[in-house]
């Protein structure tokens, strides 16, 4: 954790803070290794502390034993006391993660103590997100393992689809395999979408039945020691028809373009513009709404960003999704989703499911 901290206080000048306050369950745990739901992060030049409650202080002393554990009762007056002790004077707190009453509970509280020299409360946007878009190696191997997990879930329950079951059936049996395989739980709501519900690229699962040659989009992640993982693959029971040929095609050549051009020191608009420049030539440009991709990790969405306005940077040690779709109404649509690496410039593919050939 030393070096995250290092990484963290490293970029405290970008914002003129002289401290930092972390409420963000995810950015809490990549920080410190605390897990639990509840607790703030105060991180200065030379000091850092996790205040949390009676629930959770004998596992923050274990869990995060480079930090000294405040025990609080809610609200905020520990904050100003602690912050002095730190020497804080301008105090940065993740603005996308506080709420406008607790931003005001904040000012009160720090306003009117502190021996009477207010601090200062200063937004920050991104601070740790960013630091979190590049994954060390004990990262990567939690979220290789959650990967390997989803896709031999994926693998083992796709081999037994049969018409008439429901997308809620498939949805259960993909989720309950991914919990018998180690993972502590799904990294999202698993979405099994047939026929003409494939073209909802957020459908929920519901007790539609799957029919032959229409479209089936799966899409599904598991969690393990908190790290997400992410895959989509489109199947066809029975014989599908020419648009599901055409379509699928053009969805899959335009993944395997993007996987093979991206390379680190494109912005994730480059990375988009590989793959969408495919399906607009075959003529399916506005039916393809959604970005290219995202990064994953502690959450299941986050940096980098790889969409048609993103941009950042892709640099090696990002792992990210490529994962194209088309989608028409009243017929379905195709999503095909791989989890892949910047490695020496160029793109290692993490997911192993099977593709239709």
């Amino acid at each position: 954790m030393k070096a995250r901290l290092d990484m963290a206080r490293a970029r405290f000048g970008q914002w003129e803070i002289d401290g930092l306050m972390v409420a963000s369950d995810e950015n809490r745990r990549y920080l410190s290794g605390f897990t639990g739901t509840a607790g703030s992060l105060i991180i200065s030049a030379n000091d850092q502390v996790l205040a949390t409650d009676f629930r959770y202080v004998e596992q923050a002393g274990r869990q995060a034993p480079d930090f000294r554990v405040v025990r609080v009762m809610g609200g905020a007056d520990w904050l100003a006391e602690t912050l002095k002790e730190m020497g804080v004077q301008r105090l940065g707190f993740e603005s996308q993660h506080v709420t406008v009453a607790t931003h005001e509970r904040l000012s009160k509280a720090l306003g009117e103590s502190n021996g009477g020299a207010a601090v200062s409360l200063v937004a920050t946007a991104g601070l740790v997100e960013d630091l979190r878009a590049v994954k060390d190696e004990s990262e990567m191997a939690l979220l290789t393992r959650a990967i390997e997990i989803s896709d031999r879930a994926f693998e083992e329950v796709s081999l037994t689809i049969m018409e008439g079951q429901t997308e809620r059936e498939i949805a259960w049996k993909l989720e309950r395999a991914m919990r018998e395989l180690g993972a502590d739980s799904i990294s999202f709501d698993t979405i099994v979408a047939a026929g003409p519900n494939a073209a909802l690229p957020h459908h929920r699962a519901d007790d539609t039945p799957i029919r032959e040659g229409q479209p089936l989009i799966i899409d599904m992640g598991a969690r393990y020691q908190g790290y997400c993982s992410d895959l989509s693959r489109t199947l066809c029971l029975g014989q599908p028809d020419e648009t599901f040929h055409k379509v699928y095609n053009t969805v899959l050549k335009a993944q395997l373009t993007a996987i093979a051009a991206v390379e680190s020191g494109m912005t994730g608009g480059d990375a988009d513009g590989l793959a969408r420049a495919v399906i607009e030539e075959a003529g399916y440009g506005e039916n393809f709404g959604h970005s290219l991709g995202h990064g994953l990790g502690l959450e299941v969405h986050e940096q980098p960003g790889v969409g048609p306005s993103s941009k950042g940077v892709l640099e090696d040690g990002m792992p990210f999704t490529i994962e194209p779709g088309i989608y028409i109404s009243g017929w379905g649509g195709v999503r095909i989703e791989d989890v892949v690496l910047l490695e020496n410039g160029k793109a290692r593919v993490i997911s192993k499911a099977p593709k239709i050939d």
